[in-house]
């Protein structure tokens, strides 16, 4: 009896067959790969904590503080002690004085020392603070005060026909000296509080002498000025 002759598989089924044993190495592979990823996730995947400043949206409630505003207590040898109040400070700035004479010195001002005939002399005064403070003095002319005499004759005075008068209190700083800005001009004639409506009479040619007084104090000295 004769065997049978074995028929070599075609092409076709050895090509079919490389398929499968690939298709089936890749399942395998594929498989493997997937366990171990599946075994790494977890710890490959785990977020790494990082510390982020955590945002409130909800409205900041009275008189709690969020850990951004909170502060350390200020330890008590770190704040300075209150300063004590001085029994003779008051709030406000201290009054300052009124001037007085033996802090001022006022002078008598003529425009010249000889006046020819028909000149009318211009007046003014001058006052000095002597003091290291400053004080207070009414220069207004409510309180100046020109007296022209010859001799013990008196000739003018500034308030016999004076017709308006101001007070004007100013602060004198320590060392300051002011002066008249406007001179009181004499016609040379003699005044009274009789004769201001009406026409007097004119001052000889001579010498004459001039007192002032301003904010209740008296120049010391004369001013000593010649009419022609």
């Amino acid at each position: 009896m004769s065997t049978p002759t074995r028929r070599r598989p075609s092409p076709a089924v050895y090509r079919r067959r490389r398929l499968v044993a690939l298709l089936l190495a890749v399942i395998v592979v594929g498989g493997i790969v997937a366990l171990v990823l599946a075994l790494w996730q977890p710890r490959r995947d785990a977020p790494v904590s990082q510390p982020t400043p955590s945002v409130s949206t909800t409205a900041a409630t009275p008189g709690a503080a969020t850990p951004a505003e909170s502060t350390p207590a200020a330890d008590a040898s770190d704040t300075p002690a209150a300063e004590e109040p001085d029994p003779g400070a008051s709030g406000t700035a201290p009054a300052i004085a009124a001037c007085s004479t033996s802090d001022i010195t006022v002078l008598a001002v003529t425009d010249k020392d000889v006046y020819a005939a028909g000149e009318q002399p211009q007046l003014s005064i001058t006052l000095s603070n002597n003091a290291a403070t400053p004080c207070m003095i009414n220069v207004g002319t409510a309180t100046q005060s020109f007296v022209i005499t010859s001799g013990s004759d008196t000739w003018w005075r500034s308030t016999d026909c004076q017709s308006e008068s101001s007070d004007q209190v100013v602060q004198l700083a320590a060392g300051q000296t002011v002066s008249s800005v406007t001179p009181v001009v004499w016609d040379r004639t003699r005044s009274s509080v009789d004769s201001c409506g009406s026409s007097r009479p004119q001052a000889p040619a001579g010498y004459f002498h001039l007192q002032v007084s301003i904010g209740g104090i008296e120049a010391a000295d004369t001013r000593m000025f010649e009419l022609r």
